[in-house]
């Protein structure tokens, strides 16, 4: 049976069936160029997109506990299947186990033990709900504020307090203050008045009164608990900058002594608030929204207790929900993916377990994964397709008519100064420290929130570690971090069919190329440009360089704000500005290393397709998938990609390239008649 037949044999298995009941012992393969996948009936000069992937949705339904189904996503859902099965080993108690081993196994035990969570019910919260109920004045909300702060690492109740790289000196690590205390996905869905945006705020509603009855609240109490946290949340989400507003650091940036904030919220026990995380008062600090702080102290003045101890009540039962009994578990997935997302039915509990040692332990369990799946070759073939890429983007500076030369020796010295970091880090993170134990899953996701927490904060008036990642081995994903001028690529992402080592150049130039070209060129997108080679918040762009640049990247942001996404909802390109640009020149930086990287080959066709054909094609198929209604239209206002089928027809339509190799005329809709292009 040839690989093609197996290949399809296990798409056509129902997805519910094999991916969920058994965990893998290796890898499944899938090619990063698949024949079978195309819909040839589509004209490429038309759609491109449904000629590369018409067939892989086809082949594909979507799995009902999903939003969305792609490439990326049943590559994550393979990787998830493999750590399951080393999490099943790891949980078998042993002396032979490592202490790694111990902690993830034990971690994954008390997960997956849904008897003992169901009989706690919601009795772990009480020592912090007797707490919240034991306060007397707003002016004892800093202390356990910040004891709430420390044990949730995924929602920040009225505001966010972490560290990062100092914008003006990258070098060294201080405290941020950011925006937050919201539970709706973004601050659009509060002031929106449109017919859609009214109901989901009315079921927001009927999810929190929900979450205060499971709390034992009467339904009265309920509903009038519901409209407080509204209302505060309300005035919160007003006084927040909108998602295309963070993509200028400059409007991030407001640097702060310790009086100045005192100063600026002097409702707030800042003393009392350090003091709970164990934290020295920093002498200064990012307070990345002014204004949205003066609103707290507003609400701090204005607010009783009483609607503070609501608030706070709210947002620990929310952000502790997915690991309580099923009823909690249930409330919030019914919101959150079922009304929101449009998922129809609740991942399994091994996946979720999964997700959470993955999130909590990662670089514990990464390690094995990455021994296990991640060879030395494949490390030294990307690394080697990266720095092509690297010397392409070289040339393309090189060539850029609308550049001068002060701004190129800048744009020079960034590219020369970037590090490559491929599949998993040299250093691996010490959980030493971590207690886990396991009968008490509850505690385990706290006390790791503590440690991540602990660990950041740490971080505050030291040098900045240059080797760490922000993203675990297993991770179908990549990144490039414009303060430490690095870009990443976890193991979990340099797996077939993404990256495949089987196939010829073309087909991973296309797909795995273009990612690389991709997390480069963010280092020169609207808000990376504005990064220096050190990763310093510093403007090195001539005036003339740079409106060129803005005029460049307008005709991107215009070309996608005319795409729909769902209904009547269009894409928000200055929203998506940073990737659709990376999409663009990453494409181009790839096609330019494939042609240098086989200069003097004699490529030849390959199932009827030309060798260019097989770069374009490949360049599609990573993006194969579709999603739900429901999170198209959650998308549109929180994500900063762009819908995949446009991000390959968005992409290719530019690319005069491409329509020589398929032959597409002047006036088809992948030849734009004025064809953008940034790099």
């Amino acid at each position: 049976m040839d690989r093609k037949t197996v290949l399809l044999l296990a798409i056509l298995i129902p997805a519910g069936l094999c991916a969920q009941d058994h965990p893998l012992t290796a890898l499944p393969y899938t090619p990063s160029l698949e024949a079978s996948f195309l819909d040839r009936s589509a004209d490429p000069c038309v759609d491109f997109y449904k000629f590369a992937c018409g067939s892989w949705n086809k082949l594909n339904p979507i799995p009902a506990d999903q939003p969305r189904w792609d490439v990326y996503s049943k590559l994550h859902t393979d990787n998830q299947r493999f750590l399951w099965g080393i999490l099943e080993e790891a949980a078998k108690p042993s002396p032979q186990r490592t202490p790694s081993q111990q902690k993830i196994g034990d971690y994954f035990g008390a997960c997956m033990d849904e008897a003992a969570i169901e009989k706690l019910g919601a009795s772990p919260l009480k020592p912090r709900l007797d707490e919240i109920a034991a306060l007397k004045r707003v002016s004892d909300i800093p202390l356990l504020l910040g004891r709430l702060h420390l044990e949730s690492s995924e929602t920040a109740a009225l505001f966010g307090f972490s560290s990062s790289q100092d914008f003006a000196d990258s070098s060294r690590v201080i405290a941020f203050a950011t925006a937050g205390g919201l539970g709706l996905p973004d601050r659009d869905y509060y002031d929106k008045t449109d017919a859609k945006s009214q109901e989901t705020r009315a079921r927001y509603m009927e999810h929190v009164g929900a979450i205060f009855r499971l709390l034992g609240d009467p339904a009265a109490t309920a509903r009038s608990e519901a409209q407080t946290v509204m209302d505060i949340e309300t005035a919160l989400a007003k006084a927040s900058l909108t998602r295309v507003d963070k993509r200028d650091p400059y409007k991030l940036f407001h640097k702060f002594t310790r009086s100045q904030l005192d100063a600026l919220t002097p409702s707030f026990g800042w003393t009392a608030y350090y003091a709970a995380l164990r934290l020295p008062a920093p002498a200064e600090l990012n307070v990345t929204e002014p204004e949205f702080f003066k609103e707290v102290e507003r609400l701090l003045k204005t607010r009783g207790i009483a609607d503070w101890k609501v608030y706070l009540r709210w947002h620990l039962a929310h952000a502790r929900a997915p690991y309580l009994s099923r009823a909690f578990v249930q409330a919030n997935f019914d919101f959150y993916a079922k009304y929101l997302r449009g998922v129809a039915e609740m991942q399994p509990r091994w996946k979720r377990c999964v997700n959470y040692v993955d999130r909590d332990l990662g670089e514990a369990l990464g390690q094995v994964f990455a021994a296990k799946t991640f060879t030395a070759d494949t490390k030294a073939r990307a690394l080697a397709m990266t720095q092509e890429i690297e010397k392409a983007m070289e040339t393309d500076l090189r060539g850029l008519a609308w550049m001068g030369d002060a701004t190129k020796k800048q744009a020079f010295e960034k590219l020369h100064g970037m590090v490559n970091k491929i599949g998993y880090p040299d250093k691996w993170r010490d959980y030493s420290e971590l207690e886990i134990v396991r009968g008490d899953f509850l505690g385990d996701v706290d006390r790791s929130a503590v440690f991540e927490s602990r660990r950041q904060l740490n971080k505050i008036g030291k040098p900045v570690d240059r080797t760490e990642w922000q993203m675990t081995p297993p991770t179908v994903n990549a990144y490039y971090d414009s303060q430490m001028n690095d870009i990443n690529f976890p193991a979990g992402v340099l797996q077939p069919p993404l990256f495949d080592p089987k196939l010829d150049d073309a087909p991973n130039y296309g797909n795995t190329g273009a990612t690389i070209g991709h997390e480069l060129t963010h280092g020169f997108d609207d808000e990376g440009r504005q990064f220096d080679a050190k990763g310093n918040l510093r403007d090195w762009w001539t005036a003339n360089d740079a409106a060129e640049f803005v005029k460049r990247a307008t005709c991107v942001s215009d070309q996608y704000s005319q795409y729909t996404v769902v209904d009547d909802i269009k894409i928000n390109g200055k929203l998506t500005l940073g990737e659709d640009v990376a999409d663009l020149g990453g494409t181009l930086l790839a096609y330019m290393a494939w042609k240098d990287a086989t200069k003097g080959q004699q490529l030849q066709p390959v199932d009827g397709f030309t060798p260019d054909q097989r770069f374009f094609i490949g360049m599609a198929q990573w993006a194969c998938g579709y999603e739900r209604p429901e999170n198209k239209r959650l998308n549109a206002i929180t994500n900063p990609h762009s819908p995949d089928e446009y991000r390959i027809n968005g992409v290719v339509s530019n690319m005069p390239e491409f329509a020589r190799a398929f032959s597409c005329k002047t006036g088809q809709p992948m030849v734009r008649e004025h064809a953008c292009r940034v790099w």
